[in-house]
């Protein structure tokens, strides 16, 4: 049986990139639904729709977990859906917790999407671990359609990096939590910016917990790829190696 992991776009292949990493001898369907990117753009009642025609899509093909490798997603659907399906449904949480407990003697901004930053799900999480009330959180809506483009390391980026992040003084925080998988693809000029921050993401604690919730198999290792239900080919398929590569490049920047 296979590993579903979805995203919006082309965010979520970071969370793939983790879990090949992790389960070597597993079999993965990566779904972009690229024909609804950027969901946090949408309303939550239109997220809802998607996540759950996504996951009739995956199970109908065999999956035995799927992962909502979208922070969006998370906030608005994954409770929702938990309580429709009965297979293990595995949500983003931003690393905040990591960031308080190994950084908290200094701030820890947390980016997101809007939906994301204002949801009630970000809001408890950082309730329930920011005692020293140590944490920000800032929407950085245009950094998907950056990544939806290939568009990493321009002017323009940088620019708009700049120009959110102007309200913070750095010498205050210790962390940077990104909370959208989108953003792993920057993380160059997050560092380029604000180099004497520590980069966080959620990847790597939710391959943990997926691997707590599966049967581990021993298959030869394979991924499906799928834009909004259409499996992908050809040219397309190149361009997700360029992420996957991207991906590689940006592995250790800001740890």
């Amino acid at each position: 049986m296979k590993i579903g992991i979805f995203d919006s776009g082309i965010g979520g292949l970071s969370v793939l990139y983790e879990a090949m990493h992790l389960l070597p001898h597993e079999q993965f369907i990566y779904y972009a639904d690229e024909k609804h990117v950027p969901y946090g753009e949408k309303t939550k009642e239109e997220i809802i729709g998607y996540v759950d025609e996504i996951i009739q899509f995956m199970i109908e093909r065999d999956c035995k977990a799927i992962v909502i490798a979208c922070n969006t997603a998370t906030s608005a659907a994954v409770s929702i859906m938990r309580k429709k399906y009965h297979i293990p449904i595995i949500g983003m949480e931003p690393a905040v917790k990591k960031a308080v407990d190994l950084y908290g003697k200094q701030k820890v901004l947390v980016c997101a999407t809007p939906i994301t930053v204002k949801g009630k799900k970000m809001l408890d999480l950082v309730e329930r671990v920011d005692k020293d009330h140590l944490v920000d959180l800032v929407a950085l809506p245009k950094l998907v359609r950056f990544a939806e483009r290939l568009e990493f390391e321009s002017e323009d980026v940088l620019a708009y990096l700049k120009e959110a992040l102007s309200c913070f003084d750095f010498e205050e925080y210790g962390s940077l939590v990104l909370g959208c998988t989108h953003f792993n693809y920057f993380k160059d000029s997050f560092h380029k910016l604000l180099p004497q921050v520590h980069l966080l993401d959620g990847n790597l604690g939710t391959i943990n917990y997926l691997i707590k919730n599966i049967e581990l198999e021993d298959l030869e290792s394979s991924v499906e790829y799928y834009y909004s239900g259409q499996r992908v080919l050809g040219k397309e398929l190149q361009r997700i190696e360029c992420y996957l590569k991207r991906l590689e490049k940006m592995k250790d920047i800001g740890k």
